[in-house]
């Protein structure tokens, strides 16, 4: 379980976060939605321990982030996989690099043919299979994607972080993704965490949703009492987003 209590942070005079609380349990898929600038990304980076709140805990299975060590907190974050919004690989590698990359920097130590086949199983997860020796440059967006949500997965997480994974992408691919994002959940029981301003990726793919405005989560619940709500501030941020 993910627990986050009482989050504020701010960099320098700009109150992201204004008390933040939320839970996330283990399995669930969640899509937090809200404005650009209302502190969604900056959650995210709270989660991984990548910044640090600068009042309230974020605590995972019962261990508060700020109490660990760095070699601890190191471990605890080979517990997640990441999907970055541009995918990020390397151009300089090949889609195996970028996919076992994890791994050589984790220096876990496997045989060549244990890595290979691993690469290959996240490949074949994803839909990509025979690829392995193609460069970023030789794939379209919604593969760029798929091949870091492979690199995602080599680390068998718990949780997995999405950060916009269907932005830039066209109908199709994007179809794909949301399938994907739907089907790791359900099959692999990892807690799916998808940052996104895609109502249909919220209306068809999580089972939970949160809504962040001005620093704080201003609704949980499922997206279809999101779509019924009658509140202004919930049906305007619809209405922009279906636009």
């Amino acid at each position: 379980m993910i627990i986050a209590e009482n989050i504020y942070k701010s960099f320098e005079s700009n109150q992201v976060l204004r008390g933040v609380n939320l839970k996330i349990t283990k399995g669930e898929s969640i899509a937090i939605i809200g404005q650009s600038g209302c502190g969604k990304s900056v959650f995210l980076k709270l989660l991984l321990g990548l910044l640090i709140p600068d009042k309230g805990s974020v605590s995972i299975n019962g261990t508060k982030i700020s109490s660990l060590s760095e070699k601890d907190l190191y471990q605890l974050r080979r517990r997640f996989g990441f999907l970055f919004q541009g995918a990020a690989l390397f151009d300089s590698l090949t889609v195996a690099e970028n996919i076992g990359l994890p791994l050589v920097e984790n220096n876990v130590s496997l045989a060549e043919s244990k890595l290979s086949s691993l690469i290959a199983e996240k490949l074949d997860l994803v839909g990509l299979r025979g690829i392995e020796e193609l460069k970023p440059s030789e794939l379209s967006g919604g593969m760029k994607k798929r091949v870091g949500l492979a690199r995602a997965l080599i680390t068998e997480p718990e949780f997995i972080l999405y950060d916009e994974p269907t932005t830039g992408l066209d109908p199709i691919s994007s179809d794909v993704i949301d399938d994907l994002i739907k089907n790791l959940s359900n099959n692999l029981n990892v807690t799916s965490i998808v940052v996104t301003h895609d109502m249909f990726t919220v209306k068809n793919v999580v089972k939970k949703v949160a809504m962040m405005h001005e620093g704080k989560i201003y609704f949980t619940g499922s997206s279809e009492e999101l779509v019924k709500s009658k509140d202004p501030i919930i049906t305007n941020f619809i209405k922009r987003t279906e636009v």
